[in-house]
């Protein structure tokens, strides 16, 4: 087993998420928990179901989780990192309280010019395939949705925006704002990635930000219970 800079002798698996109400319900699934700040960013080491975890807060889009996922790789070395939290429904497969599963994601407001697919950073595969196998995650997985997660650095709240969303990734079930750069991140360090979300609305729907509010008032717990089983099973 590798023991990194704090003596632990399990290498843990490194959890993202971007808001504070996402932090404060997965740290109240997290047990014996320690902190350390490293770039002005706060790490929670602890355990889920006894496995080690590094958790942390990196903040909304795309900057905020390339700058946390390069810092927690390079101070943790990670076996893992996963980024959970809430996701937009497209209309497509994954309806508001469904946990989606990104088994590739790709951003949907990059275009790099002739010779790049819509989405694709040059250089980049157009899609990052998400680590299923890592977690032991297939087809047939109970509770989850498998499918593309399409992230950017905007809010899709109206019909029309959702549009020009899939019209770039027309597979898109789920869409947000971070696990694009976490993924791409990963792909560049060679650290297994998993986008794991839960869809808070439908984007464009007429009721969209009253699904939005009253989401926060049901509590996600169906994220956690999936997280907790992801962590078990991870290699």
């Amino acid at each position: 087993m590798d023991t990194n800079k704090d003596n632990h002798t399990v290498t843990p698996v490194g959890i993202i998420v971007a808001m504070g109400s996402e932090l404060k319900m997965l740290l109240a699934e997290m047990d014996a928990i320690s902190e350390e700040t490293v770039n002005a960013t706060t790490f929670y080491r602890g355990t889920i179901s006894g496995r080690d975890i590094v958790a942390m807060q990196c903040g909304i889009g795309k900057v905020n989780a390339a700058v946390g996922a390069l810092t927690l790789i390079e101070r943790y070395k990670p076996a893992a990192i996963i980024n959970t939290g809430i996701a937009g429904g497209t209309g497509k497969e994954a309806g508001v309280l469904d946990v989606v599963i990104g088994k590739e994601v790709a951003y949907h407001d990059v275009w790099c010019g002739p010779g790049n697919a819509p989405g694709q950073v040059q250089g980049l595969p157009e899609r990052f395939a998400g680590a299923t196998a890592f977690f032991g995650i297939n087809e047939d997985t109970p509770g989850v949705k498998l499918g593309l997660i399409a992230s950017g650095d905007r809010f899709i709240s109206t019909p029309e925006e959702l549009e020009t969303l899939l019209a770039t990734q027309s597979e898109a079930i789920a869409c947000d704002m971070e696990s694009g750069a976490i993924a791409q991140v990963c792909h560049l360090k060679q650290v297994p990635f998993l986008a794991i979300r839960v869809v808070s609305d439908t984007p464009g729907a007429e009721n969209h930000i009253d699904q939005y509010l009253d989401f926060w008032n049901i509590a996600p717990t169906r994220t956690f219970a999936i997280l907790r089983q992801l962590v078990t099973e991870g290699k």
